[in-house]
């Protein structure tokens, strides 16, 4: 009897997995969106030139610290995302609706409370699907072929390789996603305090739709630099970019060099 009665006044163990796995896509989600805001600021330098944008790729391969290219270096990057993206798919995934009837009741829900947050949550389970096949896509692009990254490299992908349909999708499906994100991981974690949550909230909610428009713009106008690079490149597809200072270099002592 004693034996029972202890045993049955000792409370439950407490599953603590629920309080670990959103722990763990919310470190992963940050992780993501910080790369993508970075990743974006670098892709986007085209916008600055053909020269900046080489010495970005070059960068990201080595060549500043090794004095040569390993774009072995592109490829261990993309994997080592590619790893953090499927974790935070993984655990994210728990939250999503498996059945068409169930999206059709949260819609349903949705629409009769008209509540906001309640929508930028289905916004980003829709983004969040989207994102599983395009960025998958993509990290595989860039892992199977790392040395494929440059003003002409690049523009001829998304342009000859008819890729920019990808990247128009994965630039809105990414910034809603990544806005959306962050803000419901402040509001999880409690960050708008103070003594009006309210009006933080409101702030809150303009700074993410202000990032997410100035990411989504930058991101169309660095397409359509690419873009527009890919089209005057278009018969010359597969030469690689070189700068002017690198081309003077490789003459050699037999080629005659232009006079001044």
């Amino acid at each position: 009897m004693s034996i029972l009665k202890k045993h049955s006044t000792e409370p439950h163990a407490i599953n603590r997995w629920p309080a670990w796995l959103d722990i763990t896509q919310g470190v992963t989600g940050l992780a993501l969106v910080l790369f993508m805001w970075v990743h974006m600021l670098m892709v986007s330098s085209i916008l600055l030139g053909n020269d900046v944008f080489y010495f970005v790729a070059r960068m990201f391969e080595g060549q500043y610290i090794f004095g040569r290219p390993y774009p072995l270096l592109v490829s261990f990057f993309a994997a080592a995302i590619f790893v953090i993206f499927s974790v935070h798919a993984l655990v994210a995934i728990r939250h999503i609706p498996n059945s068409y009837r169930e999206y059709r009741a949260i819609w349903q829900h949705s629409r009769s409370l008209q509540h906001a947050d309640t929508t930028l949550w289905l916004i980003q389970v829709i983004t969040g699907l989207l994102l599983m096949f395009f960025a998958s896509v993509h990290l595989y692009g860039v892992f199977t072929h790392p040395g494929d990254i440059g003003p002409y490299a690049s523009s001829d992908r998304i342009v000859s390789g008819v890729m920019w349909p990808l990247y128009l999708v994965l630039l809105f499906a990414v910034e809603l996603h990544a806005g959306i994100g962050i803000y419901r991981l402040a509001l999880k974690w409690g960050w708008p305090s103070g003594k009006n949550p309210r009006q933080m909230r409101r702030i809150l909610s303009r700074a993410k739709w202000a990032i997410s428009i100035f990411f989504i713009v930058l991101g169309l106008l660095t397409l359509s630099a690419y873009i527009k690079i890919g089209i005057e490149h278009r018969e010359h597809a597969g030469e690689r970019y070189l700068p002017a200072a690198l081309q003077s270099l490789q003459h050699t002592p037999s080629e005659p060099r232009p006079e001044n």
